[in-house]
């Protein structure tokens, strides 16, 4: 009886887990149609134009997009339908003009499929295209002589035999333009600004004039609104200095490093246009100062740590002086921490700072249970928009157990780290690229239980691509040298694989060399990589596909990856995406399923 009733719970329990399975997959199946039937659904009004191809192309059927009001519960009001053909040959020779086909011949047709289905087609002759037969492009002014917007003139895209193509033109065009703008020149315009096609359009002149007028240069700065902080600390989010040329970009970028800073409830940044003496500008930086002190709680829940609630308290302006302290206390099944950093401010670079840390934690997953202490003093210096260089040294205790072994261990560990990032957005980004390279390293001889180095690199990328569709990859790559064996190494600086960001498909932590009871102890290297096909849908939502793969392992020489590949869906929401996953396991005996939930873009 025992061993029937053993049996009926293992066989209900494996039901109850097919049944979960199952029902997931069905959900996101059912997503995944229900987004195809909307993106794909059959149109009643079909259009087929020949002829053309590429980007060409493409402007044509931007051109003879269907108007909302012609189609109404399915039904085309076909007397607007008739009046859209006849209008059609029109529409497609202007959308035709930009890549130099002036001449095109239209011929169209509205044909009827069915009772409530239409098809349009248009056939185009696009001619032999309009070339340059000269372009005058010269800057006359107190800025004339500028090297860089010589450059730019010399660069025209638009030369003699060139096909007339518009986009080049007015890209080339608005950069001269903004480039004297960068100068200093406010006052430049285009006194002559024109193409002009020869009768027989088969060829144009082009006459671009800049005339820049004076240069501007930046005067002194008058700031207000933020008298608890001192006038040294505030100047550090200035963008320029007195003496360089006036530019509203800098301005721009001004404001942003005051709204960034998270200390100023409202920024206004001016020129004082009245006060202009001599070509100099000064400048107003009127500011409103947010509370210094700041508590937040917050709860959630994701597939690798489970539910959570974290706690952080903030003071931006200690002692008056512009340092900020940070304290966070992260409490979920997994996980629990607490984190207080203390940063000082950089003299003269908003990203520049010298910073001193404090972490305890503990992390109890399948693999190991860890408990750790550490210390961090550390060097913050950028090196430019998005490049910030880290040299620290920190202190780490760990007490863990891994492979049915406990251990300890004191580290007393020098580092160094680099990263640069470019996004167009960091909540929802359509296109840029990040990464991180980092080396740290130890000996017996500065006090550490063990001697090694590592070294770290990893990295992101997201692509544009047609159709509402984009393409994100990301890779991971750790080594580790080593003078004790692996057992003298703490799990904290151990290489795992497995998780919602690392190898989908596989518990977190899961993947890694086992030891020779079977049980996962982590190694000393490391390979995960990447690569989501990613497709918005509506304004909020998205679906994706995705394909992982990577491992933990000891030795180069021997690698074993595990991969695993399954579909998203994706809300969008203004502190960063909800992502859900279903990932199947690939090239594995008992394949099985995994359910992936986490929330945020990872920059």
């Amino acid at each position: 009886m025992l061993d029937q009733s053993g049996a009926v719970r293992r066989w209900t329990k494996e039901i109850r887990t097919l049944i979960n399975f199952r029902s997931i997959t069905a959900i996101l199946v059912f997503i995944w149609i229900s987004c195809a039937q909307i993106l794909w659904a059959a149109d009643p009004v079909e259009v087929s134009i020949e002829g053309v191809e590429g980007e060409a192309l493409e402007n044509v059927e931007a051109a003879l997009t269907m108007p909302p009001g012609f189609i109404r519960e399915g039904k085309v009001d076909l007397a607007w339908l008739r009046l859209f053909e006849q209008q059609a040959a029109e529409k497609v020779q202007t959308a035709l003009q930009p890549f130099g086909y002036y001449n095109a011949k239209v011929v169209t047709s509205l044909e009827t499929i069915s009772a409530d289905n239409y098809r349009l087609r248009v056939n185009v002759t696009p001619g032999n295209p309009v070339l340059v037969g000269e372009a005058h492009v010269v800057v006359h002014g107190a800025g004339a002589q500028d090297e860089s917007l010589q450059d730019l003139v010399k660069d025209f895209p638009l030369q003699k035999g060139d096909v007339l193509l518009q986009n080049p033109y007015e890209t080339a065009k608005n950069a001269l333009k903004s480039r004297a703008v960068e100068l200093g020149y406010h006052d430049a315009e285009f006194s002559a600004h024109e193409i002009r096609i020869s009768q027989d359009r088969s060829t144009a002149r082009i006459e671009l004039i800049l005339e820049t007028g004076v240069q501007y240069y930046f005067d002194g700065t008058t700031l207000t609104g933020a008298p608890d902080y001192p006038e040294r600390f505030l100047r550090r989010y200035l963008a320029y200095k007195p003496g360089e040329s006036f530019s509203s970009a800098k301005l721009n970028e001004t404001q942003l490093n005051f709204i960034n800073a998270d200390r100023f409830r409202e920024v206004i940044v001016a020129p004082e246009k009245e006060k202009v003496h001599d070509m100099q500008v000064p400048v107003r930086v009127q500011l409103k100062q947010s509370p210094n002190r700041r508590l937040r709680v917050g709860g959630g829940y994701g597939t690798d740590t489970g539910a959570r609630f974290t706690g952080r308290y903030k003071d931006v302006n200690i002692l008056h002086l512009g340092h900020e302290l940070q304290t966070e206390l992260y409490i979920a099944q997994r996980l629990q921490g607490l984190g207080i950093g203390y940063a000082i401010p950089g003299a003269s670079d908003i990203n520049s700072s010298t910073g001193l840390q404090l972490n305890l934690q503990r992390e109890d997953v399948t693999t190991y249970t860890s408990r750790l202490i550490s210390v961090e003093v550390n060097r913050n210096r950028s090196f430019g928009p998005g490049m910030l260089g880290t040299v620290y040294l920190r202190l780490l205790q760990e007490d863990f157990s891994v492979g049915g072994e406990n251990s300890s261990s004191r580290l007393i560990l020098p580092g160094l780290r680099f990263s640069l990032r470019r996004y167009d957005d960091l909540i929802r980004p359509t296109r840029g690229y990040r990464y991180a390279l980092e080396v740290r390293g130890t000996h017996q001889f500065l006090g550490s239980d063990t001697g090694l180095i590592q070294f770290l690199a990893d990295g992101s990328a997201i692509f544009p691509l047609p159709w509402r569709l984009s393409l994100s990859t990301r890779g991971r790559i750790g080594m580790t040298a080593q003078n004790d064996p692996l057992g003298e190494l703490p799990v904290s600086l151990r290489f795992f694989a497995g998780g919602d960001t690392s190898v989908r498909g596989y518990s977190y932590q899961s993947l890694g060399p086992r030891d020779a009871s079977g049980n996962v102890v982590g190694g000393k290297d490391l390979i995960v990589g990447s690569v989501e096909l990613h497709r918005a849908i509506f304004a909020d939502w998205g679906v994706s596909a995705f394909f992982d793969t990577g491992n933990a392992f000891n030795s180069f020489t021997d690698i074993r990856l595990f991969s695993g590949a399954g579909v998203g869906v994706h809300y969008y929401t203004r502190i960063g995406a909800i992502n859900l996953y279903l990932a199947r396991q690939i090239g594995v005996s008992a394949p099985g399923f995994h359910v992936h939930f986490t929330m945020g873009f990872e920059l």
